[in-house]
């Protein structure tokens, strides 16, 4: 059933400008598949569903593509937009998005995979990122920050 509900889910963000989890969800329920909001969440982070700026002006879920110049490039344009502030304690990065951009810059910043990185956590408008080392995390600071 997930593999089903994936290519489903890659099949939705391809035919429509999906821009929230629960649109998402609200189609899946439509076509009769069974899920929940932390399934679609947990869907979106397996599947490294990121947000990007469409030609509307609104953001929407696209796949990442394989591409490395794609990926880096869609994480740039979200980051810009999307990001107020960053700042660092010890080994850990603290950034603060726009209110419910949180998830799809931290989905966006995962995919990019910095190697500096242990983990991350988004909540509404706020991500913690922690470093390998304290040293990882100021220079982390330091690149996103040019981003911004």
């Amino acid at each position: 059933m997930k593999t089903r509900r994936h290519a489903r889910i890659l099949d939705l963000i391809g035919e429509y400008p999906i821009e929230t989890q629960d649109e998402l969800l609200t189609r899946l329920k439509a076509e009769g598949y069974k899920a929940t909001q932390a399934t679609i969440s947990r869907d979106i982070k397996d599947l490294r569903l990121v947000k990007t700026l469409g030609s509307d002006g609104k953001y929407r879920y696209v796949s990442a593509a394989k591409n490395s110049t794609d990926i880096r490039s869609n994480f740039s344009a979200l980051f810009s937009t999307s990001v107020s502030s960053i700042d660092f304690a010890q080994n850990m990065v603290i950034i603060k998005t726009l209110s419910g951009m949180a998830q799809a810059v931290c989905a966006a910043l995962d995919s990019v995979n910095y190697n500096s990185v242990l983990g991350t956590i988004a909540g509404d408008d706020t991500i913690f990122v922690v470093c390998r080392t304290d040293e990882l995390a100021v220079n982390l600071t330091d690149e996103l920050k040019k981003l911004i």
